[in-house]
Formats: C-alpha cells, sequence, structure tokens
C-alpha cells in the first residue's frame, strides 16, 4: 500500500470515529444552549465595567488608577471571550442573535471587531497549524515556520534568534494589534455588515479607555493607566490563545488531514481549576472547543472525559499540560524556529507518510 492509500485509508478510519463521537456528544446534551450561563455571565460583565469606570471618575488623581487599570483590562478581556463564545454560535440557537450579541460585547466592551475576528479565526479552525492556511502562524514579528525564519535578514533575523524570550514581553502589545487590526479590517474595500456601527462602537470604546483617564488623573497618571490597561489586556487575550498551539506541530500546505487528528494532534490542553477557565475563556479546553466549536463554553470541561476516552481508544495523542510547562514549549519552539532548526515539531502524520 502506498503513503497516500494508506493516509486515506487512515483517514476513513478517523472520520468514522469522529463520526461516532459526535453522536455520542449530541445525545450526552452537552451541546445543548446555555442561556442562563451566559444570561448571568454577560450581566455581571456589564455591570463590573459600569462598576470600574465609575470608580476610575470617583477616585481621579490616584496613583491606586493603576490597580482600577488592572481590573479594566480584565473586564475588556472577558468581554473579548463572550464576543469570541458569540462568534462560534455557543449562546443561542439562533445564528443571528449570537451574531448581535457578539458583535455588541466584542466591539462596546473590548473594542474588536466581529467581522475581522470571525474572518481570521474560521480560516484558523479549518486549519490550526497547517502552514500557508493558519493566519494565527503566518509571516509576521513573530516566526512560527522554520522557513519563514531562515528568509531573514539584518535586524529581523536578529530578532528571529531571540523571539522565544521576546515573546511574552510581546505579548503586552498583542491588545494595540488586536485594535489597530480590527479597524483596518473594517475599513478594507469590500461589503462589510454592519460597518458603521461596529466602527462607531469600537471608536466609542477606545474613546472612553483614552479621554476618561485624562480627564480624571494627572497627564503622567492617565499615560501610564492607558498603558498598563492595554498591556494587561494583550496579555491575557494572547496569552489564551497562545498556550493552545505554538509549538505543537507543523503540518504541510498540502498534507490533507482529517478532522479529528487535524484537531487533536495540533492542539494543546491546559489544566487548571476554576481560575484558569475563567481567565482563559474556557480556551484551556482547546482540543474540544476545536472539535466541537459551538459547545457552550462551560460544557467543555463536561466533554473532555469522553474526548480524552475517545482519542485513547483509537490511538490519537491527547496534549495536556500545565500553563507554566505550555509557555516553556512556546519559549523552547520558537527560540529553535529562529535558531534555524528545521521541523522542531515535525507533525506526526508527516513522519508517517514522508
Amino acid at each position: 500500500m502506498s503513503p497516500t492509500d494508506a493516509s486515506t485509508a487512515g483517514s476513513t478510519k478517523f472520520v468514522s470515529s469522529y463520526t461516532d463521537l459526535a453522536a455520542e456528544v449530541r445525545e450526552s446534551g452537552l451541546l445543548d444552549r446555555r442561556r442562563g450561563f451566559y444570561a448571568y455571565r454577560i450581566t455581571l460583565t456589564v455591570l463590573a465595567f459600569l462598576a470600574v469606570w465609575a470608580l476610575v471618575v470617583v477616585l481621579g488623581e490616584t496613583w491606586w488608577q493603576l490597580a482600577l487599570a488592572v481590573v479594566a483590562a480584565v473586564i475588556s478581556a472577558q468581554f473579548g471571550f463572550l464576543g469570541h463564545d458569540g462568534a462560534h454560535r455557543q449562546m443561542f440557537s439562533s445564528p443571528r442573535a449570537n451574531d448581535w450579541a457578539a458583535r455588541l460585547l466584542a466591539a462596546a466592551g473590548a473594542g474588536l471587531s466581529l467581522h475581522w475576528w470571525r474572518n481570521k479565526h474560521n480560516r484558523h479552525h479549518r486549519a490550526p497549524n497547517q502552514i500557508g492556511v493558519d493566519p494565527d502562524i503566518a509571516d509576521g514579528p513573530i516566526a512560527f515556520v522554520p522557513e519563514y525564519a531562515a528568509a531573514r535578514t539584518g535586524f529581523r533575523r536578529w530578532f528571529a534568534r531571540r523571539q522565544g524570550w521576546l515573546f511574552i514581553p510581546l505579548l503586552t502589545l498583542e491588545g494595540v494589534s488586536l485594535h489597530i487590526a480590527s479597524i483596518q479590517g473594517l475599513t478594507a474595500r469590500t461589503p462589510i455588515p454592519h460597518r458603521a456601527l461596529e466602527i462607531g462602537l469600537i471608536v466609542l470604546r477606545l474613546g472612553l479607555g483614552f479621554a476618561v483617564p485624562f480627564l480624571v488623573m494627572t497627564p503622567v497618571q492617565a499615560v501610564c493607566f492607558i498603558a498598563v490597561a492595554l498591556g494587561v489586556f494583550g496579555t491575557l487575550l494572547g496569552g489564551a490563545f497562545a498556550p493552545n498551539h505554538k509549538g505543537m506541530p507543523l503540518v504541510p500546505k498540502d498534507l490533507r488531514v482529517d478532522f479529528l487528528r487535524r484537531q487533536v494532534l495540533m492542539s494543546r490542553n491546559v489544566r487548571g481549576g476554576l481560575f484558569t477557565d475563567v481567565m482563559m475563556g474556557g480556551l484551556n479546553y482547546q482540543i474540544e472547543h476545536h472539535l466541537f466549536p459551538s459547545m457552550p463554553r462551560p460544557n467543555l470541561r463536561k466533554v473532555q472525559p469522553l474526548v480524552r476516552a475517545h482519542c485513547a481508544l483509537h490511538g490519537v495523542t491527547y496534549t495536556e499540560t500545565s500553563l507554566v510547562a505550555s509557555y516553556g514549549i512556546v519559549i523552547r519552539y520558537l527560540n529553535q524556529v529562529g535558531l534555524g532548526h528545521r521541523d522542531p515539531f515535525t507533525c506526526p502524520l508527516v513522519r508517517t507518510y514522508r
């Protein structure tokens, strides 16, 4: 049997396997909506947002405002996670209701665009860690692919060789990057539904975040407040997404992989309790989220035993580690890529059929 025939036969086996898992999950009821959870979480987040900004105004000129900047960033990140859930249609049965919830929560609460985010994020879900397909490993400031790093010269080459150690400090700029990308995505010369509304809400949200500090604090305090809020916001969002795929196997652009192995082998879960679940927006259950993207966030923890057992039964590697260990893997991987180590984490499917 040729490698292609073996790959096709294996894919057929795993497609059937995923069908069995999906049927088991549907029967468990874990794909049912959790409206009460989302009503509570949205209400709590909105009230916290209003309370923290009211307290910012009340406190006025004091360096204690920096503590509130951290709290404001945490709340903004929670809006981002809620927008993510709505974009995946986890909240409501109606696609329209999910879209509007995601649009309003992301834009007004976090200053992010549903249109830009969904377009980028859906491409990631279709092909995680696939070179030339997944936008999350596209060539940018950080080189996630050895070939990208090898092609760099001058300062970019110097930077790439140290990118693992620079990665976490760079996360503090991720919030600024997300805001800029959202606005750029909305100003593209293509038809965009509700473009004006999203731009208006984002401008209003960012305007609030910049104007209020300067109105109630000294200029130096205001600058520090904004810097801390943006830095923590970026670290929280970037830090929730980075451990899930970075340092996992890369897939060549032309390799076809069945859905089960595509989502499981290229994803990593992060162990933790309730605090980790909240601070990572449920994305610490990345394998389950990729297998069932429309599953409500609180059910991801419940479906994990089913998925883990299914993977063990069919010999599919299920990766889970601690948050600290996951960042160690990411830093080591990025340094290896930057130093020119070819295919430091090669996909097991490539090793099999190469």
